[in-house]
């Protein structure tokens, strides 16, 4: 059985985010058009027959400005050291430039294989591809070459292919990885802050931040910050799976009455069969309500009216993205409780990253007033 790590690396917004939502089929890591939006890895594990893959998402590769930059290019550093195999992400759409150059030249100095993919082939004319293919064989050993769309899923089951030839075997009992765990603190963090960036341009995406200091269950006074948030989602799956379980044979007993018996009439009084009822309810069926509070970081004053927008609007879109989004994942009602604080050069204050990188593993202190400048 194959079993190995495999980093997904490229210069920043080329698709790596996107790749690995595709091949896991399932929303781990926030996507948008805005570069440098992954700041931090994501682990994500793919099972199959054939073995397990675990996908690193890494920080776009660049030249670091601040201490933020420096601690993802450290993260990025350290994949290449951690991982099996390294797969590069191209933008097939961009001409080659001296970032491209840069990657090359990180490259060079690992020693693991390394396969070259060309994402969005799915909008570049085929003419081009092959003069792009002969134009990186002469500047790097790939392993392999593979155009592939990570929007479209085009080539991606011919990558995991390729992928697990070249992992090392495994014994079967050993191959067994403990999933990966992701606070919900991190990833509402991460939800608003994809929010976010789809409102802001210029230098907004690149000078905000995200934390979130309180996630409370109003009901159970539970506070609910450092839980692990796939396997909330997952617990929501099974709920929703029993939930159209149980319609499905309300459904299946009601066909099998006479059309005029009775019996429906004591089951259903009314005009609504058993089980439409339920199924109109079923968006409000959700257990209790969970209390968010949260602030977005800016680095001036002159920023905070920016996010906040006119009469507040913008900032009251990016709460109801956010809120919708997480009201779907965790299967609850949720109060999202939004604001906005100035953090002068905070991309440049360790306390102020340790505040933010914390959120991940669940290790950033409750008794932080991210409020209070």
């Amino acid at each position: 059985m194959k079993k190995g790590k495999v980093a997904l690396l490229g210069r920043p917004n080329v698709g790596k985010s996107t790749l690995l939502n595709a091949l896991l089929g399932e929303k781990i890591a926030i996507i948008s058009d805005k570069p440098q939006t992954t700041r931090t890895t994501i682990l994500g594990i793919k099972e199959s027959a054939a073995g397990q893959i675990i996908f690193i998402d890494n920080p776009g590769i660049h030249r670091p400005l601040h201490k933020l930059n420096q601690r993802m290019m450290h993260l990025v550093l350290a994949s290449l050291e951690t991982a099996d195999l390294l797969c590069l992400l191209v933008d097939a759409t961009q001409s080659f430039g001296q970032g491209d150059r840069f990657v090359l030249q990180l490259l060079s100095k690992t020693t693991r294989p390394v396969f070259l993919l060309l994402n969005k082939v799915d909008i570049v004319r085929k003419d081009k591809i092959l003069p792009l293919i002969a134009h990186y064989k002469d500047l790097f050993p790939f392993k392999e070459i593979i155009p592939i769309s990570a929007l479209k899923g085009i080539n991606l089951d011919s990558l995991e292919r390729a992928i697990l030839a070249y992992l090392p075997e495994t014994e079967a009992a050993a191959a067994v990885e403990p999933k990966p765990q992701l606070s919900l603190r991190f990833q509402v963090a991460e939800i608003i802050r994809e929010k976010l960036l789809r409102q802001v341009e210029d230098e907004l995406p690149f000078v905000t931040a995200v934390y979130t200091e309180r996630i409370e269950d109003r009901a159970s006074g539970q506070r609910l910050e450092d839980s692990d948030f796939l396997a909330l989602r997952e617990k929501k799956r099974a709920n929703s799976a029993g939930v159209e379980k149980t319609l499905a044979t309300v459904d299946e007993e009601n066909r099998k009455l006479p059309k005029k018996s009775k019996k429906r009439e004591e089951m259903a009084p009314g005009p609504e069969p058993l089980g439409t009822k339920n199924r109109k309810n079923k968006a409000r069926a959700r257990q209790g309500l969970i209390f968010i509070k949260a602030y977005i970081f800016v680095e001036k004053a002159t920023q905070v009216g920016i996010v906040v927008g006119h009469g507040g609007q913008r900032l009251k879109q990016i709460g109801a993205e956010a809120r919708r989004e997480l009201e779907e994942l965790l299967g609850a009602k949720i109060f999202l409780e939004l604001a906005v604080k100035v953090k002068e050069r905070w991309r440049d204050k360790p306390d102020v990253l340790d505040l933010i990188e914390g959120q991940k593993e669940g290790l950033a202190g409750t008794k932080a007033t991210p409020g209070e400048d």
